[in-house]
């Protein structure tokens, strides 16, 4: 298959210009990735072990960000979301295993994310949250159905600034700076079970498959809203299209760990340091920061619960819809209307009902996390693998195969999700 020639050379203030156009796909799944429940993971780990965790950031970003960029080159090059692209090397059983446990995995970390969103709004507004659960969960739905994906796409990008609440509120509450760099360039060796649970938490938390099937489907839309609407005119991708997409992925997948760190840190300076060890929802550790951090830094960090929530569930149920629509061969796209795409639009709104559902069924966001992490847990390292095949073969990626950098370090995280896998069974 022929790659698109390259673009002509331009200035810089002109490739300036065409680079922050281009910002979107990576910004929004990296910033997605901080979502309600990764917060609340992450707020636990600052709490219970302090900032002995921070070092992790550092090692999730490359793992997330040559991951993420890898769909995003799968997309790109084949002109197919992950789902189509499986179809072609895998058998369909398999393909559809994967797109169900997606589904599944994507619509109770829906319920969690909702309940983390309807505590903070019932923080703010004293309206009781499971009114709000469905109030949000409705909007969400509507807003992903009416609208068409370029203003989804602008709006999910203006969101991903309410994430930078996190590192304020973390600047709020002071810090030994010391301290804080030595756990961020030493790692320490977990030192009981408690710990090594939570590193799996936090890797399981980061690196989810939802965020690799909408990493690849993006890519497709963004090809569309240039006029490319057939498979054959979206195949093969030039060296700037190349380009600009691994510093859109860098800064997005960037962005997302910068806010990993700070919510442990903000966690760990506050509630960590005056003996508050466990938190079970994100609303307990909100409340818990206003006394001790002051009423600015939980305003802060329940506004950027409820930013995240808005960002983060169109992903998810959008991601399920990508899926099973290409893996069933749907009509799919956010750019398509719900007459001419009513299965794709069905998955979303079946996601985000079944979310709003397991809230109304009282289900424990705790435990409901708990299960979509298991599930997430021992689909991502299988997703992973498949992943790495299409990325490796030459035929399906259109002569622009990953480089073996990508494909080693994609394998060691594979190794690592594996081991996560296993260890949520451990611990």
């Amino acid at each position: 298959m022929a790659i698109r020639p390259p673009t002509a050379s331009a200035s810089p203030g002109s490739r300036l210009r065409q680079f922050f156009a281009s910002l979107g796909p990576g910004i929004i799944t990296g910033a997605a990735d901080d979502d309600p429940s990764g917060i609340a993971t992450y707020s636990s780990a600052g709490a219970l072990l302090g900032t002995s965790m921070l070092w992790t950031a550092l090692i999730t970003w490359p793992l997330m960000g040559v991951v993420q960029f890898m769909c995003a080159r799968i997309g790109m090059v084949t002109g197919e979301g992950l789902g189509a692209v499986f179809k072609r090397k895998f058998p369909r059983w398999l393909v559809i295993v994967f797109s169900i446990a997606l589904l599944v995995a994507n619509s109770i970390n829906i319920g969690a994310d909702l309940s983390g969103m309807a505590d903070a709004g019932e923080l703010l507004t004293r309206i009781p949250s499971l009114p709000l659960v469905f109030v949000f969960g409705i909007a969400i739905a509507v807003a992903t159905v009416r609208f068409p994906y370029h203003r989804i796409a602008n709006t999910l990008k203006w969101l991903a600034l309410s994430l930078f609440a996190y590192v304020i509120a973390a600047f709020v509450s002071g810090a030994s700076w010391t301290g804080v760099l030595r756990d961020t360039f030493v790692p320490a060796w977990p030192a009981n079970n408690a710990a090594w649970g939570m590193l799996v938490a936090i890797l399981g938390t980061t690196i989810s498959p939802y965020l690799f099937y909408w990493q690849a489907s993006e890519e497709t839309e963004e090809e569309r809203a240039l006029g490319r609407l057939t498979i054959t005119s979206r195949r093969g991708a030039t060296r700037d299209e190349i380009r600009l997409r691994k510093l859109d992925v860098g800064l997005g997948t960037f962005f997302s760990n910068l806010v990993m760190y700070f919510i442990i840190l903000t966690t760990a300076l506050t509630l960590h340091r005056h003996g508050i060890t466990r938190i079970d929802t994100s609303k307990q550790a909100a409340q818990a920061l206003g006394p001790i951090a002051g009423h600015f830094a939980a305003l802060l960090y329940t506004v950027g619960l409820l930013g995240t929530g808005f960002l983060a569930i169109p992903t998810m149920s959008g991601s399920a819809a990508y899926a099973l629509a290409e893996t069933f061969r749907w009509r799919e796209g956010l750019d398509q209307t719900l007459g001419r795409a009513p299965a794709f639009y069905g998955v979303i709104i079946l996601s985000t009902i079944l979310g709003i559902g397991l809230n109304f069924a009282h289900v424990n966001p705790v435990h409901a996390l708990y299960w979509s992490a298991v599930v997430n847990g021992l689909l991502a390292p299988f997703v992973l693998v498949a992943i790495l095949l299409v990325a490796s073969d030459h035929k399906l990626m259109c002569g622009q195969p990953s480089s073996i950098l990508s494909r080693v370090t994609v394998a060691i995280c594979t190794v690592f999700m594996f081991g996560a896998a296993v260890g949520m069974f451990i611990f």
